[in-house]
């Protein structure tokens, strides 16, 4: 076995989270090196290593990868100067010459079994919807629908997962509602969506 490896690993893991004011479920996980703020992520989703998370909602089976970027704080712009030294809060720089109370991060919103690849910024006061993908190196600056497929910088839509039908009846069955026992019961039929939908009655 390559103990390098191994304590690299470790190391790694060893760096922990940060999290402040925020909600995760118990069978959700944030992975070390994340930073996590005002913000909450519901059932069996996980975050990636070394991201950073301020002010969003995250819903259920939700998979971020690394180093993802979403709701960061934005500047004055309409200031006469952007600099944290004329304003109220703490920051890299020690020296103030005012303090003026500025912390505009508009909630960001991300629905549920949505997928965010490696390296995506997503803009403070993004709303994405259930089911989406967002191609790795992505920055996100629009609201996106539900099921939609999403990449590039900007960011564009470049497809999507179903078929308007389909999209229709997988948000009447939501699916991500069911608790632990009917998901075991619907598990062995996820892989043809269009076959248990029809079974639910739903197409």
């Amino acid at each position: 076995m390559n103990l390098k490896y191994i304590f690299s690993r470790l190391l790694k893991k060893s760096r922990g989270v940060a999290t402040s004011n925020s909600f995760i479920d118990k069978t959700s996980k944030l992975e070390s090196g994340t930073t996590f703020i005002d913000s909450s992520m519901q059932r069996h989703s996980f975050c990636g290593y070394d991201c950073n998370i301020n002010n969003t909602a995250i819903g259920s089976f939700c998979c971020i990868a690394s180093n993802v970027n979403i709701g960061g704080a934005s500047h004055p712009m309409e200031y006469l100067s952007m600099s944290p030294v004329f304003l109220s809060h703490r920051d890299s720089v020690k020296s103030k010459f005012a303090r003026h109370h500025y912390k505009y991060i508009p909630e960001t919103v991300i629905g549920h079994d949505v997928w965010i690849g490696q390296g995506v910024y997503i803009k403070s006061g993004i709303k994405v919807g259930n089911g989406v993908v967002i191609g790795m190196g992505s920055v996100l600056t629009k609201d996106v629908g539900d099921y939609e497929i999403w990449a590039g910088n900007p960011a564009v839509k470049i497809g999507q997962r179903f078929n308007n039908d389909i999209i229709n009846a997988m948000q009447v069955f939501a699916w991500w509602d069911l608790d632990d026992a009917q998901l075991t019961e619907v598990g062995p039929f996820i892989t043809n969506p269009e076959s248990l939908l029809k079974k639910k009655g739903l197409l």
